[in-house]
């Protein structure tokens, strides 16, 4: 990334009264506008106000970290009164809780990445809209575990414990897959979203494997662990000693009913064992093979310190089991229906592969042998995993990334060809894993804690000669526990000019100075130094329509199908060119039209943001736009109008506020750009 002038785009892309804060008291070490305009084109204001800023010697690591971010804002989901949830698919799929798109199965990794956000609000609404009816548990899920390591970042105590009775309550309602007997869960592979894993193949003989299969699995009783332990914590936060201490004993009990009944010392790894028997499997046997869920455990630090458990990792790193060429395997090649396809979709007539767990990579899975593998090298005392082992399979991870070498992410992948496999038209941009996360807490080696101590352990090779060896990395102005921490290494001081070796920096004074890789601490001020941002805009979006009927009716002066009408006021935003959602004016022939929103009843409005997509064929911003209210008997033009930016764009944000008006009907007209449509993603009213 050339070092372009900083003050280039200064004029272009103002700073909020956050940005400006946080840069005097930051550090201005990498070109920020540069990488932003570079990454995010016109929409980077919101990710210089929102995302901690990265550079690295690996271009493909650094390009995926900006990419993971763009995939992660496309994913804000705007509900208007019940506010912002994440996504797991950007489009409409037919088993969502609700027509919202809410999964829980990934509501954890949208927390945990979303934990370096510097705009508390998007996750804020997200945890409260999930603790309030937004968890049917649907899948299994360890939600309460990610709140509180989101905690562990912004140290905000008061909402970590907002929502404690409802994951207590939560908690119990497991009981229902809980076996009294056994002092475990258990739960079939499907609702641990893992369908077509061994345990629901091999009960059906190998002929299915879509349903069934209930097994004591690692995955469902480590996330249970880890939320009870997570209760128990933020119990402790509360003055609530009873409840901590009953959720440490059910943490405590289900860490070694994990370790006795689950680690199969003949496959040196945690693996399922039946809940169900029927003529081909039988109760309590374990399955018969290895599978990347294994791994789990570490992830949530389940595991203890017995040396003998450290052998399972030695298979994640062999290449005739579970690391495959393009990614790790989800089952080992030795497994009889390896990679065997039995589901399909069929999408424009043509029978595609669906999704399958028994060999396919995934980056569900990945995420968790990472972030345990991560775990390993920072909290165990072995010499199995190395972070050379870390870098590796991060840079494999990174270039599943990449589709026709433009980055977009897909649900799984062959880890023996690389090809993708379900590659259905939902599967663009897909969000159900962390990769932002595990840069910042592995490779860069933040490691969150609950104290005032900053800990850093950058997982990177210190040998030059190895093919992982990262010589540079910059993380600047991370928003932690209230300051902002830069990390900065420069293997020999001659890229950053600041030393060789490991440099922190906390609110932009040197906090370590630089000395060679390892663990380093540093003790934070108290109190924070720099508050958290406060949300840019916190009102409530009026436009938003999410049942497609009924108010607000949105018509338009020309319109290709109905159900475009709907997709501007959707609550949903992207520019990502695979999956369309906007209402456009193809097909026009006018100079002017427009777009038009009816209330149920007269609101009163005082500001907009229209989001224009744009791209090198046939949509472009509007050359001007207007908006106008109904005064009850015609059109007029709203008052004291201030457009930022002054011209349209396309592919970001357009802001105009203008005085106060209360009508029952608001419109935006646009003077038509020549040759080219208009394509409205989102018409947002306030």
């Amino acid at each position: 990334m050339p070092r372009f002038c900083l003050t280039i785009f200064t004029f272009i892309f103002g700073l909020s009264t956050f940005q400006a804060g946080a840069r005097d008291a930051g550090t201005r070490f990498l070109p920020e506008n540069a990488l932003a305009v570079n990454y995010f084109g016109n929409d980077a204001p919101w990710f210089q106000t929102n995302v901690p800023f990265f550079e690295c010697s690996d271009s493909q690591i650094e390009q995926i970290y900006y990419y993971r971010w763009k995939l992660y804002q496309a994913h804000l989901h705007d509900l208007g009164p019940r506010g912002y949830i994440i996504s797991e698919f950007l489009d409409d799929v037919g088993w969502t809780f609700n027509r919202y798109q809410s999964l829980n199965d990934a509501t954890a990794f949208h927390i945990n990445e979303g934990r370096w956000l510097k705009d508390d609000r998007y996750l804020n609404d997200y945890i409260n809209y999930m603790y309030s009816g937004g968890d049917d548990r649907h899948f299994s899920e360890a939600m309460t575990a990610a709140v509180y390591s989101r905690y562990l970042v912004n140290a905000d105590r008061a909402f970590a414990l907002k929502n404690l009775p409802s994951m207590k309550h939560l908690y119990q309602l497991w009981d229902d897959h809980y076996d009294f007997s056994k002092g475990m869960y258990y739960i079939e592979p499907l609702l641990d979203a893992t369908e077509y894993s061994i345990a629901s193949i091999d009960t059906t003989g190998g002929k299915d494997g879509f349903l069934g299969g209930d097994s004591f699995r690692p995955t469902i009783n480590s996330y249970m662990f880890a939320n009870a332990a997570a209760i128990s914590r933020l119990s402790l936060l509360a003055g609530d000693t009873n409840s901590a201490g009953l959720f440490a004993a059910k943490a405590e009990a289900l860490r070694s009913a994990v370790e006795t009944n689950l680690w199969n010392n003949d496959l040196e790894h945690f693996i399922d064992r039946f809940k169900v028997s029927n003529q081909r499997v039988h109760y309590w046997d374990f399955i018969r093979g290895r599978e990347l869920a294994g791994y789990a455990p570490w992830y949530f630090e389940l595991p203890d310190a017995d040396p003998k458990y450290l052998a399972s990792w030695k298979h994640a790193l062999s290449t005739n089991e579970l690391d495959g060429a393009y990614g790790l395997r989800t089952a080992e090649p030795g497994y009889e229906f390896y990679m065997r396809q039995y589901r399909y979709a069929v999408e424009n007539g043509k029978r595609l592969p669906e999704c399958q767990w028994n060999g396919p990579s995934w980056p569900f899975q990945t995420t968790l042998a990472l972030g345990g593998m991560a775990n390993l090298l920072n909290d165990y005392t072995q010499d199995v995993v190395h972070a050379e082992d870390y870098v590796r399979l991060l840079k494999q991870y990174t270039r599943q990334h990449f589709l026709d070498d433009h980055p977009d992410l897909q649900e799984d992948y062959n880890p023996d060809t690389g090809h993708i496999i379900v590659g259905l038209s939902r599967s663009h941009h897909y969000n159900h894993s962390d990769y932002n996360d595990l840069v910042i807490t592995g490779l860069v080696g933040l490691r969150p804690r609950a104290d005032n101590i900053l800990e850093i352990n950058p997982l990177i090779p210190s040998d030059p000669a190895s093919t992982n060896f990262i010589r540079y990395f910059c993380l600047e102005n991370v928003l932690y526990h209230g300051s902002l921490v830069t990390i900065v290494y420069d293997y020999d001081g001659t890229y950053y000019k600041k030393g060789a070796g490991l440099s922190v920096y906390v609110n932009g004074h040197l906090a370590v100075a630089p000395s060679p890789l390892g663990r380093k601490t540093v003790e934070l001020p108290t109190p924070p130094s720099v508050p958290s941002v406060t949300p840019v805009s916190p009102s409530i979006d009026l436009a938003v329509n999410l049942i497609k009927r009924d108010f607000p009716r949105p018509s338009a002066s020309i319109n290709d199908t109905p159900d475009q009408l709907f997709q501007a006021i959707d609550g949903r935003v992207w520019f990502f060119p695979e999956i369309a959602n906007y209402w456009s004016n193809t097909g026009s022939s006018r100079a002017e039209d427009w777009y038009q929103l009816e209330f149920e009843s007269p609101k009163t409005i005082s500001s907009a943001q229209l989001y224009f997509l744009g791209n090198e064929t046939n949509f472009a911003a509007p050359k001007k736009y207007v908006i106008q209210y109904w005064t009850g008997q015609d059109w007029q033009e709203v008052s004291g109008s201030r457009e930022v930016p002054r011209k349209p764009l396309a592919n970001g944000e357009n802001t105009v506020t203008f005085h106060s008006v209360k009508t029952s009907r608001l419109r935006a007209v646009f003077t038509n750009p020549a040759n080219r449509a208009v394509a409205l993603v989102e018409f947002k009213v306030f």
